[in-house]
């Protein structure tokens, strides 16, 4: 039931890299049992009996790995819940299509590759000069364990140090072509003057060929049409303009002329903001930190404190206080005694009050079809004009007409049109947006360290705390992270299914975090940022290799049932099972290349590119050297199986026809 929209479009491709991964190794199979000489029937039901079980697994883990993402409780949870169950969906029916449709298709359409030449030697096609040169290299991983693991944990080391050089981020800049200009005027502006403001500015978009149209919204925000808008409350000193650009670059253009006009002066009794939308959930600010305590004047002024630290940064553009200025308002201190001698309550005086000032409905008109309220009021030189508000006439219950100014004496005072809260304390939120070509991410952290000196000095009833991006970031993790346990759960259950051992699990398990290598590697040369979407392709990706590994110790653990020795399968299994490997790595990797110049899919399309191309070869080196590491007490132990002698002296006992073990 979901729509076909920018997510589930995007996870529609992630997955279209992915399904052809059974269906390359059912094919691969089917390829190399033919190439020694089986007839097509046959080796498509060898395909089956071998590789369908490790390959529902390794699909099932691929799936688990999009799991926390499909289950998030939070606002990144309902932005990108989609792509779980879109990839799960695509790969379990990958499956079928592999182990059921795929053979029969082999058996119709591959050629007969050696003619019916059944003596055909079964081993000759892994004789080629690539393949003795893999063979010598996967025998010295095997015989430099240490060294190889060691080496591997070293690069790996170095990879988690380079990743502190990539720029971090929650959610990128939209391409979409809109833009918006907020007009933010002193609070307790009118309507009006507010309107007036607006007119200024829609002068300036009016003949702008750039500009496809523009709509304006006085005394509130758009409508949420995006989701990653961020709503306003309605205020009548605040005003919305979307901006329809004819491309993506007319916006960058649009949005530099109406900077240039802003710091020219244009616009000068405003606050202005324009801006792009962001994809992801809604933030406001990029960059916000929070100023909370119980008392409304000290918070306001640690606020003001933090806003000049802010100031300071280079990176940061317009810091201001989301309270604002204080408004004017007048209030009465009504004389009890005296009105109650002339016979009016507090309610009488309120009532009369509101007539006099708002107006209330004292009858109706027909108008046709129509009914209009008659509103009765004081004249506007009267109601409108705050010095003269004393001389209001009120009317007690028994007819007395008291002027205002006999019965209470009027104060004028500025107040906080709007008290924000936290936790039931004051909270007054520091926010400022950014230049281009930097992260939020990077500016608040630069910013945090010099706000140690307020922060030391601060009550303990009162503490800063960092808002905006970095948040909404922190929030979206969590989510994730309170299901990696379930994850993690899922991915051990169905190794541990396949692999029926504890040791065997923990060497697939290993080989999962090598992806950080490549996708450090990959993100630091492409200077992509690393942010949520790029961390959902890293957990991906340790999906992706472990698949390969269950597929890469299932066959090494068939040898060995076999007859070789550990040492034996460990090289042949390898040198097998390279191809399909290879060829499922490079399939994912084309899949990720049109996603890759994406401004939303394309950090994780480069962390699924650069991970998955170096942790495949560090698999096909890495792997053997660890499992010939952990099993290196019993590497000369054959297996229970039989295995003809080698012809001559030092010939390297191959794995034995799996056609014997297939029958």
């Amino acid at each position: 039931g979901m729509d076909l929209h920018r997510i589930t479009l995007g996870a529609l491709i992630i997955a279209l890299g992915l399904l052809v991964d059974d269906a390359i190794i059912a094919v691969e199979m089917m390829v190399v049992k033919m190439e020694q000489g089986w007839d097509r029937v046959k080796a498509a039901s060898f395909a089956w009996e071998s590789t369908a079980f490790p390959m529902l697994t390794g699909t099932l883990v691929t799936a688990v790995g999009f799991l926390p993402i499909g289950f998030a409780n939070s606002s990144v949870g309902e932005y990108a819940g989609g792509i779980f169950w879109v990839v799960a969906i695509a790969l379990i029916a990958s499956w079928f299509v592999a182990v059921i449709f795929t053979p029969y298709i082999g058996v119709k359409l591959l050629p007969n590759f050696n003619h019916g030449k059944h003596n055909h030697d079964p081993h000759a096609i892994y004789e080629t000069r690539m393949y003795r040169g893999l063979r010598r290299v996967i025998e010295w991983c095997v015989r430099r364990r240490g060294t190889v693991v060691l080496a591997t944990i070293g690069v790996f080391v170095l990879s988690v140090v380079g990743f502190g050089h990539v720029q971090q981020q929650f959610f990128p800049l939209s391409e979409r072509p809109e833009l918006f200009l907020q007009l933010r005027l002193p609070e307790g502006t009118a309507f009006n003057v507010t309107k007036e403001s607006v007119k200024k500015a829609e002068a300036l978009l009016k003949d702008d060929k750039d500009i496809a149209t523009y709509t304006t919204y006085v005394g509130q925000g758009s409508p949420r049409f995006w989701l990653g808008l961020n709503p306003q409350l309605p205020n009548e000193a605040f005003s919305e303009t979307v901006i329809v650009s004819k491309d993506v670059a007319a916006r960058e253009r649009i949005k530099a002329r109406l900077e240039k006009a802003v710091a020219d002066g244009a616009l000068s009794e405003a606050r202005v903001r324009v801006d792009r939308f962001n994809f992801g959930p809604p933030v406001g600010f990029p960059v916000q930190f929070r100023v909370v305590g119980p008392d409304t004047t000290t918070v306001r002024d640690i606020a003001y404190k933090v806003r000049e630290v802010m100031r300071g940064n280079d990176k940061v553009v317009d810091p201001h206080l989301d309270w604002n200025e204080q408004t004017p308002y007048l209030k009465l201190a009504v004389d009890q005694d005296r009105a109650r001698a002339l016979g009016l309550t507090p309610q009488d005086i309120s009532q009369s009050l509101a007539m006099l000032i708002s107006g209330v409905q004292v009858t109706t008109l027909r108008d046709g079809i129509e009914k209009v309220g008659v509103v009765a009021r004081a004249v506007p030189s009267e109601r409108l004009d705050l010095g003269r508000v004393g001389d209001l006439t009120i009317y007690s219950r028994g007819g007395v007409a008291v002027p205002l100014s006999q019965i209470a004496k009027i104060e004028y005072a500025h107040e906080e049109p709007i008290l924000w809260r936290r936790n039931r304390d004051m909270a007054i939120t520091v926010r400022a947006d950014i230049v281009d070509g930097v992260q939020a991410p990077d500016v608040t952290n630069a910013i945090w360290p010099k706000l140690e000196g307020i922060r030391k000095s601060l009550q303990p009833a009162y503490r800063i705390e960092i808002g905006g991006a970095i948040e909404e970031s922190e929030k979206g993790n969590a989510s994730i992270n309170k299901l990696f346990p379930l994850m993690v759960i899922g991915m051990l259950t169905l190794l541990m299914i396949q692999l029926q051992s504890f040791s065997r699990l923990v060497l697939v398990f290993l080989t999962a975090p090598l992806g950080i290598v490549g996708a450090s590697l990959g993100l630091n040369v492409a200077g992509s940022p690393f942010g949520f979407v790029a961390l959902l392709g890293l957990i991906a990706l340790a999906g992706m290799i472990m698949r390969n590994s269950v597929i890469l110790v299932d066959q090494i653990e068939t040898d060995v049932e076999h007859g070789l020795t550990r040492r034996e399968a460990i090289v042949e299994a390898t040198v097998r099972r390279a191809r399909p490997v290879v060829l499922t790595a490079l399939a994912a990797i084309l899949a990720m290349i049109p996603l890759s110049r994406s401004a939303f899919w394309g950090p994780m399309a480069i962390t699924i590119m650069g991970g998955l191309f170096v942790a495949t070869f560090l698999t096909l080196l890495f792997l053997p050297g660890l499992y010939a590491l952990w099993f290196r007490k019993s590497l000369d132990e054959r297996g229970e199986g039989v295995v003809p002698a080698p012809a001559q002296p030092g010939q390297i006992r191959h794995a034995p026809p799996l056609a014997t073990a297939a029958e």
